[in-house]
């Protein structure tokens, strides 16, 4: 049977139904995969089953019958929804993550980049103030709330637990179930798995939703679990793996020297028979099972000259050796009938002397979600059937893979560039499909490319010592290329009616030393170790908390070891901003003893910086690093000796958790605008001035004041 869909109108009116029936259409959605919704002008929706048909002659039936209250209803709140009423039609937001614009400037002078040389001309190009500090989770959570990071409570990566002194995630909680059904060895599941987003205020695209405009929301960090709204989304930065981390890939090796474990993933053995190479990909806990035991699925390998026939569960594929696969789906039986499914790619190092395979973080299967990963729970489907597999996982891009060596360079470019081609055909799909209100989209490879890449852009990068530097020196070049193409694809797509706002984060510098703030404080008398210690392990192991006044965690900043905060904490209350102010005069000027020059150029005391309620959750002093310096590998860990500063040799060469002064973001708009000082945290206000709704009180941006677009007063 065919049915016609109006995607967006069928999306916006399935938003206000009753949740039991949005709840019966979206299992179905997600577990029927003969189910898709299919937009204007795509086709048909064929529907596998008769439930199907059933809910959804249901639902047609329910807003026949519903139509004069939803008529009536509009007519008492004077909703209705947006159909380009207001100055616009669209706004269209492209992030690109981490995009400088000093680059930018210098290759659109040379004639390099277009597209974007085109927009600038037509309308604007600008630096773009990011956030303190100039970090990913930051930055888009003060973008997409209008507010500084004592109102979003997000100021790292990480945070310390208070009663532990342990990293959590900051932005996300994920726990079990609250009830479970016991049957013999089962644990049924009778609640849904415990999902909280740590991110606080809300997001603009929420604002417009509570206005009835519509908005698609595509990868903005930030956004797992998704929140309801009018609209939709796929979820990004810290959506985990199948695993549940925020990505662990697998190698698979016969080398008898290799390490049990890397940074980012582990080894496992294979059993080499010659003719045959057999494995175990470990899965995910199996939580249904008392003792929770962790799922597997067997690889077979059968090496033939330079290539492999490689079966993992029930797909079977030939693989060259540096070849990558697509994605490939592997399920974990869970018993009683269940499976979980994930999605992998495989990269086949070598074949022999030693034997290598990559496995990829399994990222949860978006046809088939074990965890929400979009809103409706059905869009990540709907994607999926349409567009294809794509990566789930919020840090897709395996640089850990490639600092470990596990993966080379041209394997790691060819994941980024997937990933980024999947992304593009979603925001396509986006755009096609949303003739009014907004459509939000963040790219990631401008990040992850530069960060791994940029020592081929520093002749004296540690990380080049013994290295070819000639075989990549272009590849952050052809990253700016390469977005400048996808952004004239873009901009063809856009009407006289439409904003188009191509922005990023932050900017970028090279990475050459890092600075252990822990090894630092211990030097200086703010951090003691247990007796007999001169070093710790990771996480502070080995520190004594009841001598110690300071200590740093993550990529952010200095925090104060103040009583009735943290759980050994000896600093009082009163005293702690003194101790900060302290600190924060000392470290400024701290001079690297190998290379003779300043490491950290400022330091904000917190209450200096953020206002707002949630100021005792920040790193009391945030340093500001001089370019080539950051936090170091140990330093972010918890790691203290007496080792300050070190040289980086990994391959992720390049970075922007430095002063915010040297990392602006860049800002795109093909409108003129007023002013030269724009900040990160003006861009929701702004959106949301364009569609004629105020600035929320709680936001801390103002808005952007730009050209407008004509209206003929016969539109409607």
């Amino acid at each position: 049977m065919r049915v016609f869909f109006n995607r967006e109108k069928s999306l916006k009116k399935i938003n206000q139904l009753p949740k039991i029936i949005l709840a019966a259409l979206a299992l179905t959605a997600v577990h029927d995969p003969a189910f898709a919704y299919i937009g204007p002008g795509a086709g048909f929706a064929f529907l596998g089953s008769f439930f199907v048909f059933f809910v959804i002659f249901f639902l047609a039936a329910a807003l026949f019958l519903t139509w004069p209250i939803r008529l009536l209803w509009r007519k008492v709140t004077g909703k209705k929804p947006y159909h380009g009423q207001g100055k616009v039609d669209r706004v269209i937001i492209v992030g690109l993550d981490g995009l400088c614009p000093e680059r930018c400037e210098k290759m659109m002078d040379e004639g390099q980049l277009p597209n974007f040389d085109a927009l600038r001309k037509k309308g604007v190009f600008k630096p773009l103030a990011t956030t303190t500090p100039p970090i990913s989770p930051v930055a888009w959570s003060s973008f997409q709330t209008g507010s500084n990071p004592a109102r979003h409570n997000i100021f790292d990566f990480l945070t310390p637990d208070r009663r532990t002194y342990l990293p959590l995630l900051s932005s996300a909680h994920i726990g079990d179930p609250r009830k479970t059904l016991n049957i013999g060895k089962y644990k049924i599941p009778l609640t849904k798995p415990e999902l909280r987003l740590l991110r606080k205020s809300k997001p603009f695209w929420t604002i417009l939703g509570e206005n009835m405009i519509f908005s698609t929301v595509l990868r903005v960090p930030i956004t797992f679990p998704p929140e309801e709204f009018y609209g939709l989304s796929l979820s990004a930065m810290c959506v985990p793996d199948l695993r549940g981390t925020q990505g662990t890939f697998t190698y698979f090796t016969d080398d008898p020297d290799a390490t049990s474990i890397y940074a980012g993933g582990v080894v496992a053995k294979v059993n080499n028979k010659g003719d045959m190479i057999e494995a175990i990909l470990e899965g995910p806990a199996n939580t249904m099972v008392e003792g929770a035991d962790i799922m597997t699925t067997p690889l077979k390998i059968t090496p033939n000259g330079d290539s492999a026939n490689i079966v993992i569960g029930d797909e079977s594929v030939d693989l060259k050796v540096g070849e990558s696969t697509d994605w490939i789906t592997v399920a974990f039986n869970a018993g009683i009938g269940i499976k979980v499914n994930g999605l992998v790619r495989l990269n086949l190092r070598s074949l022999r002397d030693p034997f290598g395979l990559y496995v990829s973080p399994i990222n949860i299967d978006p046809d088939a979600p074990a965890l929400p990963v979009s809103h409706p729970t059905y869009y990540s489907s709907y994607l999926a059937k349409k567009l294809g597999p794509y990566a789930t996982l919020g840090l897709a891009e395996d640089t850990w893979a490639l600092n470990e060596r596990v993966l080379d360079e041209a394997g790691f470019l060819e994941q980024c560039w997937r990933h980024h081609g999947e992304r593009e055909k979603m925001l396509v799909d986006a755009i096609d499909h949303t003739r009014y209100g907004t459509v939000v989209c963040v790219f990631d490879t401008t990040d992850r490319i530069q960060h791994m890449f940029m020592r081929y852009t520093d002749p004296n990068h540690p990380a080049n010592v013994g290295k070819d530097t000639e075989v990549h020196k272009n590849a952050i070049e052809d990253l700016y290329k390469r977005c400048d193409e996808m952004i004239g694809r873009i901009a063809s797509k856009t009407g006289e009616r439409d904003i188009l706002i191509v922005m990023s984060d932050h900017g970028f510098r090279s990475f050459r030393r890092g600075v252990n703030l822990n090894s630092w404080l211990y030097k200086n008398g703010y951090l003691a170790l247990k007796d007999g210690k001169e070093s710790s392990g990771e996480w502070f192991e080995g520190v004594d908390w009841k001598k110690t006044k300071a200590y740093s965690l993550g990529l952010a900043g200095i925090f104060i070891n103040k009583t009735g905060r943290e759980v050994n904490g000896i600093v009082e209350p009163a005293d702690a901003e003194g101790l900060s102010r302290e600190i924060a005069s000392k470290i400024v000027g701290i001079k690297d003893d190998k290379t003779g020059e300043i490491a950290i150029i400022d330091s904000y005391v917190a209450r200096d910086v953020y206002s707002g309620p949630y100021v005792d959750n920040a790193p009391d002093i945030i340093p500001g690093y001089a370019e080539g310096y950051r936090a170091s590998w140990d330093g972010v860990t918890g790691y203290v000796n007496d080792v300050i500063f070190d040289d980086n040799t990994k391959s992720w060469s390049g970075d922007h958790c430095i002063d915010p002064s040297l990392v602006p973001g860049s800002f795109f708009c093909n409108r003129n605008i007023e002013g030269d000082n724009i900040r990160m945290i003006d861009i929701a206000p702004t959106i949301l001035g364009l569609f004629d709704i105020p600035t929320p009180a709680y936001m801390d941006g103002v808005k952007i004041n730009m050209d407008m677009p004509g209206k003929d007063d016969t539109d409607e």
